[in-house]
């Protein structure tokens, strides 16, 4: 009866190693991540003229071109309006659009790529004529503002 018992133990404990075995085995196999380089071309442009946006979309060495949605965020710094343009038909996994802009000044774009369970949405900075006040230089100018006084008041002191 022991050895039957002993028999049936041997068993179960191997069956349950096996088990956690192939479920490590499957976790070990995740999909590679989904890559967007984001390029602007030029960075620096003029008014009426065209900016080329190009998302090239990849996971690991495969370029996709079955993205579940591609969307350009576009906006002016400082501007609450953002456009949205989607984009669809990608050639080699690059997904692109061609924008003039009639304002000078800073612009943001981010790509707002969706595919295969996963989203990237890498920003750039760009400049159409002469730039203008960058988002950020509002965080910048307080910081700038609060490290003067904390100066100040070490002087004083």
């Amino acid at each position: 009866m022991k050895k039957l018992v002993f028999v049936f133990i041997s068993v179960l404990v191997l069956s349950l190693m096996a088990s956690c075995s192939n479920q490590h085995e499957n976790h070990s196999e995740q999909p590679e991540m989904l890559d967007v380089d984001l390029t602007v071309n030029p960075e620096k442009g003029e008014i009426n003229e065209p900016i080329t946006f190009n998302a090239k979309v990849t996971q690991g060495k495969e370029k996709v071109n079955d993205a579940d949605e591609v969307l350009f965020e576009i906006w002016r710094s400082k501007d609450e309006k953002h456009e949205k343009v989607e984009i669809k038909n990608p050639k080699n996994g690059i997904y692109s659009l061609k924008k003039a802009f009639q304002q000078e000044g800073t612009y943001y774009i981010i790509s707002h790529v969706t595919a295969r369970d996963m989203h990237n949405m890498p920003k750039k900075e760009f400049i159409v004529g002469k730039p203008s006040e960058p988002e950020d230089a509002d965080v910048k100018d307080s910081m700038d503002g609060m490290q003067m006084e904390q100066k100040e008041q070490e002087n004083h002191n």
